[in-house]
C-alpha cells in the first residue's frame, strides 16, 4: 500500500460497545430509587462506560450519547420528521380511549401537519409578543400574591415552598394563551372550578414518571403488575379532561358570537377553532400536550432561578444594575424591551444548563449512522444525555458554578448554538413553546428584581434536584423577598 495513504476505518458493532447489564440496569432503577435519579446515572455510568454506550430499559434496547459533538451530529441529521423516542404507551393510551396525538406523541406526517399550523402563531419571538400585556397581568398578580404570603410568616419576608407559587404563577399565565381564560390561581380565595383543575394539573407532576413505569413494564407483565398502567390511564384521562373543558367553552362563545351577528377576535384558540385547522379532537390533544409541556417546565425553572439569585447576591446586583439602567426601576417591560437585557436572558441560559428541565432527550434514527467509531443501525433509540453535557468541564468550565456571563460575547447575548446544553431541542423538533416559556419567564424574572432584593432564607437547606420525569427541587425552596429601597 502506498505510503501515506489512509485506511477507511471500518465503524464496530453494537456488541462491542460497553454498558450495563440488562439485570444490573433494572435493579438500578427498580430497587433504587433510580427514576428519581437518572441525572446521576447517567454520569456515573458515562464514567463507567464512556460518552456512548448501550442498555436496555425492560423492552427497549438505547444507545445512550452524552458527547456534545455526537448529539449535534444527530440533531443535524434529521429529516423533516424527527421521531422523538419510544412513545408507544402514549400512542396505546390513545387508541385505548380514540383520543387524537399532539405534537408531543405525534409522528410522521400528522405530525409535521400539526406543527405547521402552530408554528405560524407561537414559534417566533414577534409571534408572542402580543401576550406580553396579559403575562403582566398575571405577574402583577403574582406580586400581590407574594405580599400576602411573606406576611404570613414571622419575619415578614420568607414565601415558603415557591414551586407551589410558581406551578399557580405558571398555570395561569399558560392559561391565557392557550385558552384565553384566567382561572384565578393567584387569588386569595380560589374559585372552586379552579381548584379542580389544579389538582388535574397536579398529576402532571407524576405524569412522565408514570409513563417511565408504564413504558418499562411489558404488557404481559400487566396484569401481575397493574398499577402503572392504570395510573397513567386515569392521569391522562384527567388532564384531557381539564383542556375539553376550556376549549369547549371558548367554542361556545364562539358559537354564540356567530349567531348574533358579532365579529369574533380572540388568540391563539380562538383563531385556531375559526380556521377550523386543525380538528376539535387534535386540539384537545394539543391543549392537553402544550400545557403539560409548560407548566412544570417553567415553575421548576423560575423556582431554581429564584434560588440561584438569593445564593449569588453578586450576580444578582449585577443583574438588576442592568435593569434599571437600561429599563428603569419601575417601568413595566413589554416583550420589546427583554433584548434591552441580555444579563437576564443569560440567567435564564445558564439556570437551565445547571437544572435542564429534561435531564435527557429520545431519538429513533431514520438511517444507519456511525456515531462514536459505533454503526447505529437505522431504528435504533437513542437517548441524548443533556444533564452530562451540561455539567461537562470541557464544555463549560467551573461547570458547577452559576455563571450567566459565561452566555455573553461583548456585552450581548452569544447566539452560537452550543450543543452541550440545548434545553429547548434543536432543529424541527425544538420546544415549539419556547418563546412563550421565554416571555413568560424573562418579563417575571425582570419584575420580581425590580420590586424585590432576593435573598436566601435559614429555612431552606441546600435543596439538590431529584429526576420525576422532569428534573425538578428535592425540596423546598423558600426565599426571602425583601422591598427594595
Amino acid at each position: 500500500m502506498p505510503q501515506g495513504v489512509k485506511v477507511a476505518s471500518v465503524p464496530k458493532d453494537l456488541k462491542e460497545m460497553p454498558g450495563p447489564s440488562t439485570l444490573s440496569n433494572l435493579l438500578e432503577f427498580f430497587w433504587r430509587d433510580g427514576f428519581s435519579r437518572i441525572h446521576q446515572i447517567q454520569q456515573k455510568h458515562i464514567k463507567e462506560y464512556g460518552r456512548i454506550f448501550k442498555s436496555h430499559f425492560g423492552p427497549q434496547f438505547v444507545v445512550s450519547i452524552a458527547d456534545r459533538d455526537m448529539i449535534a451530529q444527530v440533531l443535524r441529521a434529521e429529516g423533516e420528521a424527527p421521531q422523538r423516542g419510544n412513545m408507544e404507551s402514549w400512542q396505546e393510551y390513545r387508541d385505548l380511549r380514540g383520543r387524537s396525538t399532539g405534537l408531543i406523541s405525534a409522528e410522521g406526517k400528522k405530525w409535521l401537519s400539526m406543527r405547521s399550523v402552530l408554528r405560524q402563531k407561537i414559534l417566533k419571538p414577534k409571534d408572542v409578543y402580543v401576550y406580553a400585556g396579559g403575562m403582566n397581568e398575571v405577574i402583577s398578580d403574582l406580586i400581590k400574591r407574594i405580599e400576602v404570603l411573606r406576611s404570613r410568616e414571622e419575619d415578614g419576608e420568607t414565601v415558603t415552598n415557591c414551586n407551589d407559587l410558581y406551578f399557580k404563577y405558571s398555570m395561569e399565565a399558560v392559561a391565557t394563551v392557550l385558552y384565553e381564560s384566567r382561572l384565578g390561581c393567584l387569588e386569595n380565595e380560589v374559585p372552586k372550578k379552579t381548584v379542580e383543575y389544579i389538582e388535574a394539573l397536579e398529576l402532571m407532576f407524576s405524569m412522565f414518571k408514570i409513563t417511565m413505569y408504564a413504558g418499562a413494564i411489558p404488557k404481559w407483565l400487566r396484569p401481575l403488575i397493574p398499577k402503572p398502567w392504570e395510573e397513567f390511564c386515569r392521569s391522562w384521562d384527567g388532564l384531557f379532561k381539564f383542556s375539553q373543558i376550556l376549549v369547549d367553552e371558548k367554542l361556545r362563545e364562539i358559537e354564540a358570537s356567530l349567531e348574533r351577528g358579532e365579529e369574533v377576535q380572540g388568540g391563539l384558540l380562538t383563531s385556531i377553532l375559526i380556521s377550523k385547522e386543525l380538528t376539535v379532537e387534535e386540539l384537545y390533544a394539543n391543549m392537553t400536550e402544550m400545557l403539560l409541556a409548560g407548566v412544570d417546565t417553567t415553575s421548576f425553572t423560575l423556582s431554581w432561578a429564584t434560588d440561584l439569585l438569593a445564593r449569588y447576591p453578586a450576580v444578582q446586583q449585577m443583574v438588576y444594575s442592568e435593569i434599571v439602567k437600561n429599563l428603569g426601576k419601575d417601568r413595566v417591560p413589554m416583550a420589546e424591551d427583554v433584548p434591552k437585557v441580555p444579563l437576564v436572558r443569560a440567567v435564564l441560559k445558564e439556570t437551565l444548563r445547571l437544572f435542564p428541565v429534561l435531564p435527557g432527550n429520545g431519538r429513533v434514527t431514520h438511517d444507519d449512522m456511525v456515531l462514536g467509531g459505533y454503526l447505529i443501525p437505522k431504528g435504533t433509540q437513542l437517548a441524548l444525555c443533556h444533564y452530562s453535557t451540561s455539567y461537562d468541564e470541557s464544555y463549560f468550565p467551573t461547570a458547577e458554578e452559576f455563571q450567566p456571563t459565561r452566555w455573553l460575547r461583548h456585552g450581548h447575548l452569544d447566539r452560537v448554538e452550543n450543543f452541550g446544553s440545548i434545553p429547548f431541542g434543536y432543529g424541527i423538533r425544538s420546544c415549539i413553546g419556547r418563546r412563550l416559556a421565554e416571555l413568560e419567564i424573562h418579563l417575571a424574572l425582570i419584575q420580581l428584581l425590580q420590586r424585590f432584593e432576593l435573598k436566601t432564607s435559614p429555612k431552606t437547606q441546600n435543596v439538590l434536584p431529584k429526576t420525576h420525569g422532569l428534573l425538578c427541587p428535592s425540596g423546598s425552596i423558600n426565599v426571602r423577598f425583601v422591598d427594595r429601597g
